[in-house]
């Protein structure tokens, strides 16, 4: 018995020196949230989209209080009482005015997609196309993304939830700070010291690759939606959802676009229009990649594009759609709290390097 006490009172203090460790420490804490965050099922939706929303609106907030108070004092909540109602607008016109139209688009866009693949035996180059299409069971996905948009009204719940605890959450931001602050001093201050660190680590690094994406994302949307239009293409509310939602992936997104764009080209104007629009996507991804990713990234994080598609494969199968969005987001948050990127970070503005 006085054996077995003594290994059980070396191994005490093995797992106590172990826990010292606070690389170890955090460590495990990041592991008890991510067990948390996975058993909420559902309900994880909601916290992303919360956070995405809460951490947009309070950067909007900041950049236009500052902007302001150089002409005129103005208190912070006023100017995200009036963002909200800016938002809660267009929401409602889109759902009065265009949201019929945009159904209605996505509709018609998707029956001409399957139309294609049904119709292509005429044409060798596009049999070929249609045969490599269905081979990844594009017909599922297409089914799949109609459903979603049938499902619009429950999303629009799910959204104002959303929005509603975003606002609370603004308005009271500096309360809810002075409370969280007491913990502090409480029993359990060295959970919230840990907490803290990763919750500083979470913001400056996910939070900005998060915001540089959606950056990322409109400027796409806006120049490939500008390009479309000028080269007479159809279902232009349809197409610049779809744009924008694939602008959000890195690197795959912009693959995956081609697809639709090109097989519509295609069945305008031949295989000389499908060149055009891959040729205008093209140039529209290289100024992002060397003018407009440099000066939104604030972290110089390499990734050769093996370890991008590795962690978007892996982070789509254990998060689904969103994980297409946040994994590169999540990967850089775990290189910059092993310190990754320490060595590599310099004065000028840096990026993430996702490119082809």
């Amino acid at each position: 018995m006085g054996h077995i006490s003594g290994e059980v009172k070396i191994l005490g203090e093995m797992i106590k020196d172990w826990l010292r460790n606070a690389t170890v420490r955090r460590f495990l804490i990041l592991l008890l949230f991510c067990l948390i965050l996975f058993s909420m099922g559902s309900m994880l939706h909601m916290i992303l989209l919360l956070f995405l929303v809460t951490y947009v609106m309070n950067r909007l907030q900041h950049f236009i209080t500052g902007g302001l108070n150089r002409l005129f004092p103005i208190n912070y909540k006023v100017v995200v009482i009036l963002l909200y109602m800016i938002v809660i607008a267009v929401i409602v016109l889109g759902i009065s005015r265009y949201s019929p139209r945009i159904v209605d688009q996505v509709v018609q866009l998707t029956n001409e997609i399957m139309k294609f693949l049904d119709s292509a035996d005429g044409d060798n180059f596009a049999s070929k196309i249609a045969g490599y299409l269905q081979s990844f069971d594009i017909k599922n996905y297409t089914n799949d993304a109609l459903k979603y948009i049938f499902a619009l009204s429950k999303w629009l719940e799910f959204i104002l939830l959303v929005i509603i605890l975003s606002l609370f959450f603004l308005l009271q931001k500096q309360e809810i700070s002075k409370f969280t602050s007491k913990f502090k001093t409480s029993k359990i201050g060295w959970f919230y010291n840990e907490v803290a660190y990763l919750g500083d680590k979470f913001v400056s690094s996910f939070g900005k690759v998060i915001e540089a994406q959606l950056l990322i994302a409109v400027f796409n949307t806006v120049l490939t939606i500008l390009g479309l239009w000028i080269l007479g293409f159809p279902y232009l509310f349809a197409l610049t959802i779809l744009v924008f939602m694939l602008s959000l992936v890195p690197v795959a997104g912009v693959i995956i676009s081609l697809v639709p764009l090109c097989l519509i080209g295609y069945q305008m104007g031949g295989l000389k229009l499908s060149i055009i629009v891959i040729i205008m996507i093209i140039v529209i991804h290289a100024l992002e990649t060397y003018f407009l990713n440099p000066k939104l990234m604030a972290h110089k994080t390499k990734l050769p594009m093996f370890y991008t598609f590795i962690v978007l494969i892996l982070s789509q199968h254990f998060l689904g759609i969103w994980g297409l969005i946040i994994g590169i987001p999540i990967f850089v948050f775990l290189l910059d709290i092993l310190d990754v990127n320490k060595m590599e970070k310099t004065e000028e503005p840096v990026r993430v390097e996702t490119k082809l």
